[in-house]
């Protein structure tokens, strides 16, 4: 980004003054290149992604929806997962494609605050489902008889409320504890979205206590997602080695291994965006973890979980067979 002017990086577009201090109420979002070829073949990039993410958690939920087959504890979360998806990655991409298309990327203030609360919002409830997918797969496969009872539609709902809720409290204490700082000075942000290790580089306030609160409140969510997910595995993967059918191993490793590679994709590039020291950042690194904690998870999910699915496929031809 050595294009940009150094004056035009610096200037604060629509500024007010308030308290003798020049307060910014745009922010300029960088994205990944000013060279017009570059941001062409980006939007062309990005559309792929977000209408095979689109297409592919859309048919999910829809086969979900109208097979009643497929109305059982596991489908049921995935379908909430599907959802999730289709928001989160609409979160970003859109914006990102009418950016690099018109090369207009300013952002308004409350723009801002509102991409970082759904952006929170939905990382934070894509961790949580993954975590109840894990649990619901452990129950089924080292608790089959208790299936039924443990995994009943009542449980399963506060299972799914309880990851919608809690996601929103953590997401209202991250966005209120970032948006109470003051941004005087830059307002340009080295990403393609508002995000909060971004706008804390740019704030004028002092800091540490944010990048405490976020260190502190992501280390014990995901210390305890993992935590709950590697020890459920390891039931899993301990109950599978000893079913004596090879076929039934396959069976159940191609429904784990899959749901743990997101969860591993997911977890170890979201911690290395919000939890690792500045001194480590760069502007190819934080734009390459963002595309695959942002990006990536949407658009895999359907992918892993539809094609590796006899009862999906079958239901899909099915609906399409009807249609």
């Amino acid at each position: 980004h050595d294009h940009f002017p150094l004056a035009f990086l610096l200037q604060c577009t629509s500024t007010q003054e308030m308290s003798n201090r020049t307060t910014v109420t745009q922010f300029f979002l960088l994205g990944f290149s000013d060279v017009r070829e570059q941001q062409i073949l980006q939007f062309l990039m990005f559309l792929v992604i977000y209408l095979a993410a689109l297409v592919g958690n859309l048919l999910i939920i829809t086969v979900i929806a109208l097979d009643h087959h497929l109305h059982t504890p596991m489908y049921f979360f995935l379908g909430n997962l599907s959802f999730l998806d289709l928001c989160y990655i609409s979160v970003t991409i859109p914006k990102s494609m009418a950016d690099s298309l018109t090369n207009n990327r300013v952002i308004s203030f409350s723009g801002c605050v509102i991409q970082v609360f759904l952006i929170v919002f939905f990382a934070v409830a894509e961790l949580a489902f993954l975590t109840v997918m894990a649990y619901d797969r452990y129950t089924a496969i080292c608790r089959p008889l208790h299936y039924r009872v443990t995994m009943n539609r009542g449980v399963c709902a506060q299972m799914a409320a309880g990851s919608w809720i809690s996601s929103m409290i953590c997401s209202v204490l991250h966005t209120a504890n970032t948006f109470r700082l003051h941004f005087c000075g830059s307002n340009v942000i080295a990403q393609f979205f508002c995000d909060i290790p971004q706008l804390l580089k740019i704030s004028c306030s002092d800091t540490h206590a944010n990048v405490i609160v976020m260190i502190a409140l992501g280390s014990l969510i995901d210390m305890v997602c993992f935590v709950l997910i590697i020890v459920s595995y390891i039931h899993i993967f301990s109950k599978v080695m000893r079913i004596p059918s090879e076929q039934g191993r396959y069976k159940a490793f191609s429904t784990c291994i899959p749901h743990l590679i997101v969860f591993c994709l997911f977890i170890s590039t979201a911690s290395f965006t919000y939890m690792r020291p500045r001194s480590m950042s760069s502007t190819s690194l934080d734009l390459t973890a963002a595309v695959l904690y942002c990006v990536v998870p949407p658009l895999m999910n359907p992918i892993i979980y539809s094609l590796r699915n006899k009862e999906i496929k079958s239901s899909l031809w099915k609906m399409i067979g009807r249609i």
